[in-house]
């Protein structure tokens, strides 16, 4: 079993903005794998399936970003998974918008929500897909809370995509073949 975790803030309000994408990349994966996320456990939206062949648990927390590790370790912890069974899907301002990169393991890297994860886990030994936002410009938290303009929807549109793809391949081969393939150079083509 695999849990695939995409970060974000539950509420019309948030729905459209950069602080999603890990809402938007599960709501991918849920489509593709025909999984329902209209469940409610573990502080968040959730839904059990297949994905790559494996059984997966998709999570939407609705904790709201900065305490995103209730849900995680709630649902973690339901399920007794391991580590290495745990992938976040979050938003990065470091990357230029539509850019992936994913990790194994490391430092939330300045991401509130990832950080509640890792103090709530007491690890950073967990698989983190970072789907780049764009770098702000003047406020940070205006800008996460803010939408995509009109030129950059088609590169977080093909990003959403491209994200889930990352983590189909994640689960069906693992994290160094998934970091091989869309780590590589822009991703973006």
């Amino acid at each position: 079993m695999k849990l695939i975790v995409g970060l974000g803030n539950p509420g019309p309000q948030y729905a459209e903005t950069r602080h999603n994408v890990g809402f938007r990349v599960v709501d991918v994966l849920a489509r593709q794998g025909g999984i329902s996320l209209a469940s409610e456990k573990f502080h968040g939206w959730f839904g059990q399936g297949r994905l790559a062949g494996q059984p997966v648990v998709l999570l939407k927390p609705t904790t709201f970003m900065n305490r995103s590790g209730r849900a995680v370790l709630a649902a973690g912890q339901f399920y007794k998974l391991s580590f290495e069974d745990l992938l976040v899907v979050a938003d990065d301002l470091a990357l230029p918008v539509g850019r992936l990169r994913l990790r194994a393991l490391g430092s939330a890297g300045g991401h509130n929500g990832l950080q509640d994860i890792i103090d709530m886990l007491g690890s950073e030994q967990w698989c983190r897909l970072r789907v780049g936002i764009g770098t702000a410009v003047g406020d940070a938290t205006g800008y996460v809370l803010g939408r995509f303009a009109e030129d950059e929807q088609p590169l977080i549109e093909a990003a959403w995509e491209r994200a889930a793809e990352a983590v189909c391949c994640w689960i069906e081969h693992g994290p160094q073949a998934a970091m091989n393939r869309f780590n590589a150079g822009d991703d973006r083509k």
